[in-house]
C-alpha cells in the first residue's frame, strides 16, 4: 500500500511539512494497528518550482516531475498540503495539480491540509482545496485539516477539537478509506468512486 505525500511548503523548516508529517503519522499508526504498513513518498513541491513551470512552458516533464507525477498518481491513498497564500492554495500547488491527467485520480482517497497565520483563512479547505480534488473526482476525506500559527501551541488533546485531534481523526478516515480500496476486488471507475463514497458515509470516528 503506497501513501503520497504532497507538500507545497516554501520554506524551510516549514509548518506546511510540519503538518504534512503529523498527518503521515495518525495515518501509519491507524495502518499498522491493522496491519499494513505503507510506504511513503514525500513530493516536496518547492524542490520542483522550476521544472513545473518550465513543464506549464514546453509541455515536457523533466524526469524528476515526471517521477513525481507518477508518484502522485499511482498512489493508494493522498496526503495534500498547501500554505495559504491570497485566501487560497498556493500558485505552486495549484500549477503542480494542473499537471495532473483528468481522470488520474478518479476514485484516490485524499486527505487535505492547510496552514496559515490566521484562523480565518480555514475556509480555504472547503472553498477551494475540496472542489479541485472533487473536480479531479478523487475522494476527500471528511475531516480536513488546517493549523494556525496559534495551532501549534495550543493544550493538544485537552481540547475536543484541538490540532492533534483533528490530525488522528483524519488519519484514520484516509487509512479505512485506503484499507477499504485496498480490500475491494477489482472494479470499474464508477463503480470504485461509488464504493467509496458509500464508504465515506458509513465511516464513525469518535
Amino acid at each position: 500500500m503506497k501513501l503520497t505525500v504532497v507538500s507545497a511548503g516554501l520554506s524551510t523548516p516549514s509548518s506546511t511539512r510540519l503538518l504534512a508529517d503529523r498527518l503521515v503519522d495518525a495515518v501509519r499508526a491507524q495502518l499498522r494497528a491493522d496491519h499494513d504498513e505503507p510506504i511513503v513518498e514525500v513530493v516536496e513541491l518547492r524542490e520542483l518550482a522550476r521544472s513545473v513551470a518550465d513543464h506549464l512552458v514546453t509541455g515536457f516533464p523533466p524526469p524528476r516531475l515526471a517521477s513525481a507525477v507518477e508518484a502522485v498518481t499511482s498512489a493508494d491513498g493522498l496526503i495534500v498540503v498547501t500554505p495559504v497564500f491570497t485566501a487560497s492554495y498556493s500558485g505552486l500547488f495549484k500549477s503542480f495539480f494542473d499537471l495532473i491527467d483528468p481522470g488520474a485520480l478518479t476514485g484516490t482517497p485524499v486527505l487535505i491540509g492547510a496552514t496559515g497565520g490566521t484562523a480565518r483563512h480555514s475556509l480555504v479547505l472547503e472553498h477551494a482545496m475540496r472542489p479541485l480534488f472533487a473536480y479531479l473526482r478523487s475522494v476527500v476525506v471528511p475531516t480536513a485539516v488546517y493549523a494556525a500559527s496559534e495551532d501549534w501551541g495550543a493544550g493538544g488533546d485537552e481540547y475536543a477539537d484541538g490540532l492533534p485531534s483533528r490530525i488522528l481523526r483524519a488519519g484514520g478516515e484516509l487509512a479505512a478509506l485506503m484499507t477499504a480500496r485496498g480490500n475491494r476486488p477489482a472494479a470499474d471507475t464508477e463503480d470504485e468512486v461509488t464504493a467509496l463514497e458509500r464508504q465515506i458515509a458509513d465511516l464513525r470516528f469518535d
